[in-house]
């Protein structure tokens, strides 16, 4: 499908890799190809679910699976100490913090029809993927997860 002529290329899909920074989502481009950005819309409860380092992710994952809910009422006071949440900075702290030990309580009261706890293993399986995207940001989005305590020196 692809043709040389004369040093260029004709009828090649373009990739993000490709489009240089000036193409905009939903355009339609020279090769034919249209740009589309797709973002996930969470819930409020979903929202909330604090991004937490690795270890005490899987540690809530390990706790919802056996017992559900309570590593969901773990990762609220894990709000209190410093993780991050995407509703944080519309709603505060403390509202993320009782969205998260109201998930827990909805996990735990319908554990009993096993739909609390499945809710409260997808829930733990969501917070380890939030561990595992967050060193994969870019540097710009990791400094407005955590922004720094004291201003760094730089290193000579």
């Amino acid at each position: 499908m692809t043709q040389k002529e004369g040093g260029t290329e004709q009828g090649r899909l373009k990739t993000e890799e490709s489009l240089g920074t000036k193409t905009m989502a939903g355009a339609p481009m020279a090769g034919g190809g249209v740009v589309v950005e797709v973002r996930e819309k969470k819930g409020t409860l979903r929202a909330a679910i604090p991004t937490m380092p690795f270890p005490v992710a899987v540690i809530c994952l390990f706790l919802n699976t056996f017992i559900p809910g309570l590593g969901t009422f773990v990762s609220a006071f894990t709000v209190l100490c410093g993780a991050r949440s995407e509703l944080i900075a519309e709603r505060g702290v403390c509202c993320v913090f009782w969205l998260n030990v109201a998930a827990a309580l909805i996990q735990i009261l319908t554990a009993v029809i096993m739909v609390g706890w499945i809710m409260s293993i997808f829930w733990g399986m969501d917070m380890v993927i939030l561990a595992r995207v967050t060193p994969e940001l870019a540097p710009a989005q990791r400094k407005s997860l955590y922004p720094p305590s004291e201003p760094r020196q730089p290193l000579n």
